[in-house]
C-alpha cells in the first residue's frame, strides 16, 4: 500500500492566469480526494467549540490549519474559487451563471483519465440544474455553472457509494443549508459529518485517500478566518501555521495528480501535510 508523503509548500513562477501544461508529478498521488465544504462560520467558532466536537476531535487527528481564509463574500465566489481558480468575475449569490469552456478542476480530471462527481445533498435528480430544491442550492455546487463539465458527474448525496474503492478519484460532498451550518445548530452539522463521511476518514487513513474539510467563508466577523482540516493517509497531526486559502487546495489537488495549475491557483502554494 503507497502511503502519502508530505505534499510540501512552494510557490509558483506562472502568472495568475496561466494553464500552462504541467511537469510530470514526482508525488504519489492518493488513489481518492473527497472535499467537504460548509458555510460561514469563524474559525474559533468551530475548532475547539463545544458544540462541534467531532470537528474539533478531525483538527486534533489531523492537520488544522489554524491560518486558512476564504477569498470574499458572499458565498458563491468562494465555491467558484476552489473549483476553477477564480472566481469567475461572480460577486453575488444568484443562480443561473453559466461559463463556457472554461478550465475547472474536473475537466482537467477528465482529460487526464481520472475521474469526478460532486455529490449535492437534496440534488432531486441526477444533472439537475434547478436552482434550490430541499435544502439543496447551487449556489454551492460550481461544476453545474460549466457547459464543459457532464452533467451526469453532478449527483445527489444518495449516489455517495459505500464502497470507498468505487469512489472517483476526486469527489467534492456538498451537505445542504441544515447540514453545512447556514440554516441549522452547529452541532447538527458535526453529527452528520461523523454519520456521514467518519466511516470514510477512518478507511482513508489506511487506504492511501484523503479528506479535505473546509469552510466557504466565515461570518463576515473575522477577516475571512475559516476553518480547514486535512486527514488521511501520511498526514502528520498538527497545527500548520502559514497562510493559506482556496487556491492552495486547489493546487495542492492539482499538483498530486500533474495537473497544471488554473487562474490563481498558479501563484499559491501547496497544503504541508507531514
Amino acid at each position: 500500500m503507497r502511503i502519502i508523503p508530505a505534499i510540501l509548500a512552494g510557490a509558483s513562477l506562472l502568472g495568475a492566469g496561466a494553464v500552462l501544461a504541467a511537469p510530470p508529478s514526482s508525488t504519489p498521488r492518493p488513489d481518492h480526494i473527497v472535499i467537504v465544504v460548509m458555510e460561514n462560520k469563524r474559525y474559533d467558532a468551530v475548532i475547539g467549540h463545544r458544540k462541534t466536537p467531532y470537528i474539533s476531535e478531525l483538527a486534533r487527528r489531523g492537520a488544522n490549519f489554524t491560518a486558512a481564509y476564504g477569498e470574499t463574500h458572499p458565498s458563491q465566489p468562494n465555491y467558484l474559487a476552489l473549483f476553477s481558480g477564480s472566481t469567475q468575475g461572480v460577486t453575488d449569490n444568484h443562480c443561473g451563471h453559466m461559463f463556457h469552456d472554461e478550465p475547472n478542476l474536473a475537466r482537467q480530471l477528465l482529460d487526464a483519465g481520472h475521474t469526478f462527481a460532486g455529490y449535492a445533498e437534496d440534488l432531486p435528480a441526477v444533472g439537475s440544474a434547478v436552482c434550490a430544491a430541499d435544502s439543496y442550492v447551487r449556489r454551492h455546487n460550481p461544476w453545474v455553472n460549466f457547459d464543459n463539465v457532464p452533467a451526469e458527474v453532478n449527483r445527489p448525496l444518495t449516489d455517495l457509494p459505500a464502497d470507498y474503492d468505487r469512489l472517483p478519484t476526486v469527489a467534492f460532498v456538498i451537505p445542504g443549508l441544515c447540514h453545512d451550518m447556514h440554516d441549522c445548530p452547529k452541532a447538527d452539522a458535526d453529527a452528520w459529518l461523523r454519520d456521514t463521511l467518519g466511516g470514510y476518514i477512518d478507511w482513508a487513513e489506511t487506504h492511501n485517500s484523503l479528506l479535505i474539510l473546509t469552510f466557504d467563508e466565515d461570518n463576515r466577523t473575522d477577516g475571512n478566518h475559516i476553518p480547514t482540516v486535512v486527514l488521511g493517509a501520511g498526514v502528520t497531526p498538527g497545527d500548520r501555521t502559514a497562510r493559506i486559502d482556496h487556491y492552495t487546495i486547489l493546487r495542492t489537488i492539482e499538483d498530486a495528480y500533474g495537473l497544471p495549475p488554473l487562474g490563481a491557483a498558479a501563484d499559491a502554494g501547496t497544503l504541508t501535510l507531514q
